[in-house]
């Protein structure tokens, strides 16, 4: 059997520390899964009311993980979007674009239902290969 001390490392992303104690992410070898990413500045703690400003912090944060990971954007491979309007996607799909503009390019997206009590409007997690990098 294989020794698998430290073989999964925690990540936290500066700023975005959970209260609880669970980090932003996990990987083992080359994947990266998140936890749920919220809509929160990582610098004021606050997190806007309208659907764009959350759009634009969830996509900053996820991109804050990846990279806290050793990856980037571009290593992400799948997203999974929890909205609470899943007829809202406008700000969604602006962000999705701004962070993937390349069509040929762009990892694959599930939406869900966001059904959680609170001022969230949208959360996401994601998967992601990373290469040897590090």
């Amino acid at each position: 059997m294989a020794d698998t001390k430290n073989r999964r490392r925690s990540v936290i992303a500066e700023g975005l520390a959970h209260k609880f104690p669970v980090p932003n992410a996990s990987r083992i070898g080359n994947l990266v899964v998140s936890g749920a990413i919220h809509g929160v500045d990582p610098k004021t703690h606050v997190m806007p009311q309208e659907m764009a400003g959350q759009c634009a912090h969830v996509f900053a944060n996820m991109k804050a993980v990846v990279e806290a990971a050793g990856g980037t954007v571009e290593d992400i491979i799948k997203m999974t979007v929890y909205i609470r309007d899943r007829d809202n996607r406008g700000p969604l799909n602006d962000e999705w674009v701004r962070m993937f503009p390349n069509a040929e390019s762009r990892p694959a997206r599930h939406a869900q239902l966001l059904n959680i009590e609170g001022p969230a409007l949208i959360q996401c997690d994601f998967m992601a290969v990373i290469g040897d990098r590090a």
